[in-house]
C-alpha cells in the first residue's frame, strides 16, 4: 500500500496524517530546508538583476571593481540552482510513486559542487571594504545604489546585506541536515546518507572558514610587506612567501607595546617563525589592529631591530614585574623588556610567542630525528662509503653583496649529511666527513647538492650533482681513496671537491 506521502520526502505537508509524529517533524524539517534553498536562490538571481546587471552598465565601477565586489557570483547562482531543481526532480518522483533516492544521498552530492563558496567567502571582505569606501566618499555612488535597491524585489535590503547571504547559507546546511538527522529513526535507511551530508557540509564550513582565515592572513602580509620598511636586511624577505622550514608564513598576532625603560612606542608583528619589532618616527595612534591593517592606513613604519627567529628566543614574565604589564624577550645575548597596555595584552603575547616557540623548534627537532634515525640504522648492506667534502668553488652569488652562505647536503636515498654554513663565501671550505651504508652496489647514487641558507624564506639552490657508486668503484680499483671535482648541474657556475673511500664487505 503507497500512502500519499513517501518516508523518505514528503510532497505536500498536507498528507501527513499517516505518519508517526517524528516522521512528521523530519518531514517539516525536508520542507523547510528546501523552501529556504528555493528562496536563497532567488535571492541570488535578485543581486545578478536588480544590482550587478545595472551597476555594471553604468561605467561607475572597473571591471576589477566588479570582479572585486561580486566575486564569483555566477557560480554560487549556477551552484544552487543545480541543487534546487535536483531537490525539486526528487519531490516529483515521490509525487509520481517513482524510485528515488535518500534526500542525504541528494545533499551529499549537491555539498560536494560548492567549492566556489570557498573563493566567494575568502574574498568577499575586500569586495565589501570596496563598497563601504565608495558609498562613503562618492554621495554620487552612495544615491545611485540607495536607488538600486528600492527594486520591491530586496525588500528594503541593500547590496550589502545580500553579499553577506552566502557566508550565512554555508553555516546553516549543518543545522538544516541535522535537525532531519535527529528526526530520523534508528534503522532507517537515509540515516547513513544523512551522516555523510553533514559531514560534508561541517568539512564545506571548515575549508570556508579557513579561506577566509588564509586570504586575511595573505592580505595582512601585504600590508606589512608595503608598510614597514627593512632597510639593512641581509636578506630580502618577502613577508607574504614560505618560511624556512614552516611551510607557508602565519601572522599569529600584532599590536602595540613600548620599551620598559624608555616607554619607546613600538608595533610588534609575531608570526610563526619571527618576531618582528617596529616603530615609526611620527606618533601614530590606533584604536585597533582592523584600523592598523586598512588600505586606508598610510602609516610606515621601520625595523627597530632586526627580526628575532623563534628558536632562539625565550619569552617569559619577570619576577620584578609585579603589577606592571612587561615581559622580557632573551635573544641569544640581548634581552628586550617591553611592555603592554594591560596584564592580558602581556599574557596574550608571552604565550603566543612561547607557543610558536615551541612549534619551530619541535619542527626542527623531527626534521633533525628523521635525518639521524635514517642513517644510524645498522644496515647488514655490503659495505660503506666514506665521503669528504672538502670544498666548493665559483659558486652563484645570492645576496646583494655579491655573496652567498652556502651549505652542502649529502645523501644516498633517506641517509641525509648536512654541512654547517658558511656565510658571505663563494668558495667555502667545507673538509666536512661523513659515511653511508651501502645496501646495492649498482642502485645506489650519492647526491650532492648546495644551497643559501635563508633565515627567513625557503634555501635557495645553488646546484648539484650525483655520482652512482658502481662508478666509484670502477675509479678506485684498489687504488684507495681518490679526489674529485664534480661541476654543478642545474645552474650557470659551481663545482665541488670531494673525497671518496669505498670499502665493500667480504669478496664481491
Amino acid at each position: 500500500l503507497v500512502t500519499k506521502c513517501d518516508p523518505n520526502w514528503c510532497s505536500d505537508l498536507t498528507s501527513l496524517d499517516s505518519l508517526s509524529p517524528l516522521e512528521k517533524k523530519r518531514q517539516g524539517y525536508i520542507h523547510e530546508l528546501m523552501e529556504a534553498e528555493e528562496k536563497y536562490v532567488e535571492d541570488l538571481q535578485v543581486v545578478l538583476e536588480v544590482f550587478h546587471k545595472p551597476m555594471s552598465e553604468s561605467g561607475r565601477l572597473t571591471d576589477s571593481e566588479m570582479s572585486m565586489i561580486f566575486v564569483n557570483w555566477k557560480e554560487l547562482l549556477a551552484c544552487n540552482t543545480k541543487f534546487v531543481n535536483a531537490l525539486r526532480v526528487r519531490k516529483k518522483k515521490v509525487g509520481e510513486n517513482m524510485p528515488v533516492q535518500m534526500i542525504g544521498d541528494v545533499l551529499a552530492a549537491e555539498l560536494s559542487h560548492m567549492q566556489p563558496y570557498i573563493s566567494f567567502c575568502s574574498c568577499q571582505i575586500n569586495g565589501a571594504s570596496l563598497l563601504q569606501t565608495r558609498t562613503d566618499n562618492e554621495p554620487d555612488f552612495k544615491e545611485f545604489l540607495k536607488k538600486l535597491g528600492t527594486d520591491y524585489r530586496c525588500k528594503g535590503m541593500p547590496l550589502s546585506s545580500f553579499l553577506l547571504k552566502p557566508m550565512q547559507r554555508i553555516t546553516r546546511y549543518p543545522l538544516h541536515i541535522r535537525n532531519i538527522l535527529d528526526s530520523t529513526i534508528e534503522g532507517h535507511a537515509d540515516r547513513g546518507p544523512l551522516k555523510e551530508a553533514l559531514e560534508r557540509a561541517e568539512e564545506l564550513c571548515q575549508q570556508v572558514n579557513e579561506g577566509v582565515r588564509e586570504k586575511e592572513n595573505s592580505d595582512r602580509l601585504e600590508w606589512i610587506q608595503n608598510h614597514v620598511q627593512c632597510d639593512g636586511s641581509a636578506e630580502n624577505l618577502v613577508f607574504n612567501s614560505l618560511t624556512n622550514c614552516l611551510g607557508p608564513r602565519k601572522l599569529l598576532h600584532s599590536g602595540k607595546m613600548f620599551k620598559a625603560k624608555s616607554n619607546k612606542e613600538l608595533w610588534a608583528f609575531l608570526f610563526n617563525d619571527f618576531l618582528l619589532l617596529t616603530h615609526t618616527a611620527k606618533q601614530f595612534t590606533s584604536s585597533g589592529l582592523d584600523k592598523l591593517f586598512s588600505k586606508r592606513n598610510n602609516v610606515q613604519l621601520k625595523w627597530y631591530k632586526p627580526p628575532v627567529l623563534l628558536n632562539e628566543v625565550l619569552a617569559k614574565i619577570s619576577d620584578s614585574s609585579g603589577d606592571e604589564p612587561t615581559f622580557q624577550i632573551t635573544h641569544i645575548d640581548r634581552v628586550y623588556i617591553l611592555k603592554t597596555e594591560n596584564i592580558n595584552e602581556r599574557t596574550a603575547w608571552v604565550q603566543k610567542i612561547k607557543a610558536a616557540s615551541e612549534e619551530f623548534i619541535e619542527t626542527e627537532k623531527k626534521k633533525r630525528e628523521k635525518a639521524y634515525q635514517a642513517r644510524s640504522i645498522k644496515a647488514s648492506g655490503i659495505g660503506r662509503l666514506l665521503v669528504t667534502i672538502l670544498e666548493a668553488t665559483e659558486l652563484k652569488a645570492t645576496r646583494s653583496n655579491g655573496k652567498s652562505n652556502p651549505y652542502c647536503e649529502v645523501n644516498m636515498g633517506a641517509q641525509v649529511f648536512t654541512t654547517r654554513t658558511l656565510n658571505d663565501t663563494l668558495n667555502p671550505k667545507w673538509n666536512f666527513s661523513c659515511q653511508f651504508h651501502l645496501k646495492d652496489l649498482y642502485q645506489d647514487v650519492l647526491c650532492i647538492t648546495i644551497s643559501d641558507r635563508a633565515q627567513f624564506s625557503p634555501d635557495e639552490f645553488l646546484g648539484r650533482t650525483e655520482i652512482p657508486v658502481a662508478t666509484i668503484k670502477k675509479e678506485m680499483e684498489n687504488k684507495g681513496p681518490v679526489t674529485r671535482r664534480l661541476l654543478l648541474h642545474e645552474v650557470p657556475t659551481g663545482e665541488v671537491w670531494v673525497r671518496l673511500d669505498l670499502q665493500l664487505y667480504g669478496s664481491r
